[in-house]
Formats: C-alpha cells, sequence, structure tokens
C-alpha cells in the first residue's frame, strides 16, 4: 500500500488537486517519465481547501484512492501547504500530513525595501523579538560557488524589519508542529515560504532567514524564496533566464553551506522554460510545487466533452475574474481573451484559454495569458451550485480523457526537470 512518508532532500515534485480526480493522471505522468523524482500527491493549501470545501481528510482520502485505482505502490509525501496558524497544524496532522509548508507572509512588511537609513533604524527599534542585528553586522560570508555576500548595516536591517516578526512567527509554529506530530508519533519536515513578496529575496536575506530558523531548531527540508523575475499563476516564466539561473545558484550556494536543503519554487505550475536552470542550480535538490494548472488542464476535458458548459464557464469566469484575481500575482486583463460568444469557435477558445508552449524547454516558451482568467477563478467555479457539480460529472463520466491530458502535461514539466539534472 501506498503511504505518505517524509522524503527529505530527494528531488520532489508537488500536484496539487483542487477536484480530488486528478491523482490517477498525475501517476501516469509519473510512471511515464520516470527518473529520480519523487512525487507528492496529496497537496493543497488551507486557502484552496477553504475556497473548494474540501477537508485534510478529503484531499488525503482523494489522493491515496487515485493511487490505488491507478496502481501506484510506492511512496508519496503529502504537503500541507500554506499553514499559518496553529489550527492549520491540527487539522492537517491529523490527517496524515507528513510535508508542513509554513507560510509567515502575514508578518511580513513588504514595505521595507523601500525604507530609508533613519527608516529603518526607527521600525527596529520598535520591534520586539529582533535584537539579533548585530550578530550578523559587518559578516562576509563566502559561498561554496565563490560568491561573496556582504551584510552591512543597511542589508541587516532591512531583513531584520522585512522578515523579524515573519522568522519569530514562523519557527514558533515549527515549534507547534513538532510537538503535535511528536505527540502522534509522526514524522514530519518543514518547508518555509518567503517567497510571497514583491521584490526578490536578496543573498542577505536569504542566508539570515534561515540561519535564523536553523539555529533555532527548525526541521528545514526546503526553502522557497521570491526568484528574479515574474513567476505568475497559470503562465510560463517571465524574465532573464540568464540572470535567474545565476541567482539560482547562489541562492541554492546557500542552502549547501547552511543546510544542506531543497531550493522550493512556487507557483511552479507551467515553469517549463527555467526548469532546468533550477535543477542544475540545485544539482537536483529542488521541490517544484503546482496547483491549479492540473484545474485549468479539468476545463480541457470539459472543452472536449461538453462545450456548451466550457463556453458557460469561461464567461463565468470573466465575471468573477476582478474580484477573484486579489489575491492572485496575475497581469492579464479581461482583454487578454475573448468573450465565448458564438462568434468565436471553440478551437480559439481553447487555445486562447488553455493553449500553453511551443519549443519548451528550448526556453522559447509562450503561454496564453487568458489561462489566468480561469486560473483565479476556481473556487467560484467549483463551489457553484451547478457548474462545480457539472465539471465533475465531465471528469467522472471521462476519466481516460483527464487521465491522458493529465499524463502528457505533467511528462513535459518532469522532463524539462530532468534535462537539467
Amino acid at each position: 500500500m501506498p503511504r505518505a512518508v517524509t522524503l527529505g532532500l530527494k528531488p520532489s515534485f508537488g500536484f496539487g488537486d483542487r477536484i480530488g480526480l486528478a491523482t490517477p493522471g498525475h501517476v501516469a505522468a509519473m510512471l511515464a517519465a520516470g527518473g529520480e523524482i519523487e512525487g507528492i500527491y496529496p497537496q493543497q493549501s488551507i486557502r484552496e481547501m477553504t475556497r473548494t470545501e474540501r477537508t485534510p481528510e478529503g484531499v488525503m482520502a482523494d489522493a491515496f484512492q487515485g493511487m490505488a485505482d491507478a496502481g501506484w505502490d510506492r511512496i508519496t509525501g503529502a504537503d500541507a501547504d500554506h499553514l499559518k496558524v496553529p489550527n492549520d497544524v491540527d487539522i492537517t496532522v491529523a490527517a496524515g500530513f507528513t510535508f508542513f509548508t509554513i507560510d509567515p507572509s502575514d508578518h511580513v512588511d513588504e514595505q521595507a525595501d523601500g525604507y530609508s537609513m533613519e527608516e529603518l533604524k526607527a521600525k527596529h527599534s520598535g520591534l520586539s523579538g529582533v535584537e539579533w542585528v548585530d550578530s550578523y553586522l559587518n559578516q562576509e560570508i563566502e559561498l561554496p560557488n565563490g560568491t561573496k555576500i556582504v551584510i552591512d548595516e543597511a542589508a541587516c536591517l532591512r531583513a531584520a524589519v522585512k522578515y523579524g516578526i515573519a522568522v519569530n512567527q514562523a519557527v514558533e509554529l515549527s515549534n507547534y508542529i513538532e510537538k503535535v506530530c511528536t505527540e502522534q508519533g509522526q514524522d514530519f519536515e518543514i518547508e518555509l515560504s518567503v517567497d510571497e513578496t514583491e521584490q526578490p529575496t536578496t543573498l542577505a536575506e536569504h542566508y539570515i532567514v534561515a540561519h535564523r530558523c536553523l539555529n533555532q531548531g527548525m526541521k528545514l527540508v526546503s526553502l522557497a524564496p521570491r526568484f528574479l523575475g515574474d513567476f505568475e499563476k497559470g503562465v510560463d516564466f517571465k524574465g532573464d533566464l540568464e540572470s535567474l539561473e545565476k541567482s539560482l545558484h547562489d541562492h541554492a550556494a546557500i542552502s549547501e553551506l547552511l543546510g544542506p536543503y531543497k531550493i522550493s519554487l512556487h507557483s511552479g505550475s507551467d515553469k517549463l522554460s527555467m526548469y532546468p536552470a533550477l535543477a542544475r542550480a540545485t544539482k537536483g535538490r529542488f521541490h517544484v510545487k503546482t496547483a491549479g494548472t492540473s484545474y485549468l488542464e479539468a476545463l480541457r476535458v470539459v472543452a472536449r466533452h461538453d462545450e456548451a458548459l466550457f463556453r458557460t464557464i469561461i464567461n463565468f469566469a470573466r465575471d468573477r475574474y476582478e474580484t477573484d484575481k486579489a489575491t492572485y500575482h496575475v497581469s492579464a486583463t479581461l482583454d487578454s481573451a475573448p468573450p465565448a460568444d458564438d462568434s468565436v469557435s471553440l478551437e480559439e477558445l481553447e487555445r486562447e484559454y488553455l493553449e500553453i508552449w511551443e519549443e519548451v524547454p528550448a526556453g522559447k516558451g509562450f503561454t496564453k495569458e487568458g489561462r489566468q482568467i480561469l486560473h483565479c477563478t476556481f473556487g467560484s467555479v467549483l463551489t457553484h451550485a451547478e457548474y462545480g457539480p457539472a465539471v465533475r460529472k465531465v471528469l467522472e463520466d471521462h476519466p481516460e480523457t483527464y487521465t491522458e491530458i493529465l499524463k502528457v502535461h505533467f511528462v513535459k514539466h518532469l522532463e524539462s526537470l530532468r534535462a537539467g539534472m
């Protein structure tokens, strides 16, 4: 029987499933791609569970049923994503999750990058539990790849003001995870997410945040910085691949020096053009997290088998987009793709709202931004009294189509990662 375990430093890939029917397709992709990458089939954030009206037990049950149906008899991780408070821990530990992603973003001061020295000093003096600045001040750290990090006063204060309280909260939640898991006799590992910021995580910030967490006993298996460039939902990486790869090498060198721990890519769906760089830079010590892309591929099944429903969902999503996109980093506008009226063919609608790549992983990928309109509105669609059940019925009536579409889709992801290993 498959079981949820900790995966340690093995390269890993998370398959989020917002409906509960995608795991057979995820397994098919893993079996087809082969290789050294381990899968995490049960993966969902508390925010996603709330939006889709699912429970941790339901997420686990659906994933394990899907693994059994697909004949998967190997291990899997189980990712309780974006945990913020102790109750998040209680309900996910009880359900059997083993990989806990801490999200302290509510306590990050995202304005810190714009503060003057005087403002930084004033802000720092008002913080409690962030009195460690002097212990890092004027350090010069040489990383294993030869890059040097100089932590001057400005860099040190900025890290303290931006992340100081967030680190304290993350350590506190980490200690609670350890306590609850120990009481339950359950193994665990922790990922820290600091990627939900406008500005990229500097090397000094990465070093200080990770050093503080590790020195206070966090069982850190992976860390998700905010990388250079744009990692928007539902589309490929936007930015300079050469600059990104250099930065990835530096972040990976910090993880090698302090840990080792894995470098994690959140918003990892469909970022095929930069996957080889991630795998190269980390020497295969990475975790990639995907979620919304399996929902979008579910809508491709709807397009193939129920054109009228697909058109209805597009127009409903367009009505919901301006509201639902508030918590996402996206750039699509309603002008990015046409309404689903009779003048637009089904083939054109599928291309505008669901098409993905050409010439990937050669670094020349493109993605239609119409995908973002559908991506951001998944909660509104799946919890709609009519549309949610209708989507589920199409998938249940055509499981072979969904499995095959997901297999093709994720083999591209896995092969692109393996190209850099």
